[in-house]
């Protein structure tokens, strides 16, 4: 009686953490959608974080192989790490043998938890952006997505990943190292299928995210992206084309930003007046045009405002 009476509290303690683990739990509905031969992605929303979505903005994606699955991304939490296995093991009984991070934003990292971290790769300089910064972006989706988050923690990629081809089966994938939505990104091109998986360096029907961009290279990545041809673009937002719309779109909101806030810094205005300026009407009918595009002139226009000043 005693031993028990001595356990009771921890069994109690335990109990509390699963019914709380119950409560917060959060349904993500992940369907896959089969996009050619052997390939799916789960489209997200392109609305911003919030409780209701969970934090699921982002598009993920897999194939699968003779030699097993290529997943592209794992989401913005464990739940949808999780989740995501679920969805992949509804379409394949193959194992997951690689899980690639294309860039260091919370919404494509931290489901990676759910992942054996072996097979989680991202290109070096992004492994180090997760260390660094992934403990304060992790708080703050706890605030943005709430209970969805629940039992996340930040867990970087356990291999290096770099750019040159990955046989696996009968693809052949080319994995491109290149920048401009962060200071790494990395885009990846199955050669057998001609699709392309852009990450953020592509969206779609959705305006652009800026927080650490660089215009000039986010630009000169496009240019390389639109090279390849692909017969087929799953952006890191928004939906899969068979053209190169997601591409086009991401370039002329990156150009009118960009030409929009270097006029304004040589016109000497201040960020009132720069946000006062007009969204053009095809990009304003982008989701998140208006917020978006706030959100940039915090982010850019300080520092164009110097780089003009200099000149």
């Amino acid at each position: 009686m005693k031993n028990i009476l001595a356990r009771t509290p921890l069994m109690a303690m335990a109990l509390v953490a699963t019914v709380a683990y119950a409560a917060a739990s959060f349904n993500y509905g992940l369907k896959p959608i089969q996009l050619g031969p052997d390939t799916w992605y789960v489209e997200g929303s392109t609305s911003d974080f919030s409780y209701e979505n969970g934090g699921n903005i982002v598009n993920t994606a897999f194939v699968v192989t003779d030699e097993g699955v290529m997943v592209v991304d794992s989401g913005p939490s464990r739940q949808y790490g999780e989740q995501l296995k679920a969805a992949i093991k509804g379409v394949t009984d193959k194992p997951i043998v690689v899980v690639f991070n294309t860039h260091h934003h919370p919404d494509h990292f931290l489901g990676n938890q759910a992942f054996d971290v072996k097979t989680v790769e991202a290109l070096p300089e992004t492994i180090a952006l997760i260390r660094q910064d992934g403990k304060t972006f992790n708080e703050n989706m706890y605030r943005l997505a709430g209970d969805a988050m629940a039992g996340t923690e930040v867990t970087p990629p356990g291999t290096e990943a770099h750019a040159g081809i990955l046989k696996l089966g009968a693809h052949e994938f080319e994995l491109l190292s290149l920048s401009g939505h962060t200071p790494r990104d990395l885009a990846i091109y199955d050669r057998t299928t001609g699709i392309l998986f852009g990450g953020d360096l592509i969206f779609h029907q959705r305006a652009p995210t800026t927080p650490n961009a660089i215009l000039s290279e986010w630009n000169a990545s496009l240019d390389t992206l639109a090279k390849l041809n692909a017969k087929l673009v799953v952006p890191g937002h928004g939906p899969a084309s068979t053209s190169d719309a997601p591409i086009r779109q991401t370039r002329a909101w990156l150009q009118w930003l960009e030409t929009t806030l270097r006029q304004s810094a040589q016109q000497g205005l201040d960020m009132n007046e720069v946000l006062a300026k007009p969204i053009p009407e095809d990009l304003a009918q982008l989701s998140l045009a208006k917020s978006e595009f706030t959100r940039s002139v915090s982010h850019l226009y300080p520092a164009m405002e110097l780089e003009v000043l200099n000149q």
